[in-house]
């Protein structure tokens, strides 16, 4: 069994921060349950692009509200407390907020931790350590 907060997390190597977001990882690959699990916020005012080319993402609202605009079909999205969107083909996307946003966020493959965007938004596929 696995108990955390994101009090302890704050402040530790789970804790990344780049650009406009910030991520807290409460589950990473190398706790070995095929997934990790984040809190991320993006700040107010801000537009971010991001591909998660090696990753499946799945998002839960859960505070805050902006928009999600699919890159490939030029589709825009509105997000706000209770929208969930899955990322299910590796799709290129922005999400622009109006407020601070605080998102929940499953990974597959997991991450392991280390992980930041690259100039195109991609989060680099790392081996889990074992």
């Amino acid at each position: 069994m696995i108990v955390r907060t994101t009090d302890e997390i704050t402040g530790t190597e789970r804790d990344v921060a780049a650009g406009h977001w910030r991520s807290k990882r409460i589950v990473l690959g190398g706790d070995g349950v095929g997934f990790s699990f984040h809190e991320t916020t993006i700040e107010p005012n801000s537009v971010n692009e991001f591909h998660y080319a090696n990753h499946i993402e799945a998002v839960w609202v859960v505070e805050g509200e902006g928009t999600l605009l699919d890159r490939e079909t030029g589709t825009s999205y509105p997000l706000a407390p209770g929208t969930m969107y899955l990322l299910n083909k590796h799709d290129r996307h922005t999400v622009t907020t109006r407020t601070r946003m605080r998102m929940l966020c499953v990974f597959d493959p997991p991450v392991v931790g280390t992980e930041v965007h690259d100039e195109y938004g991609v989060y680099p596929l790392v081996a889990v350590p074992n």
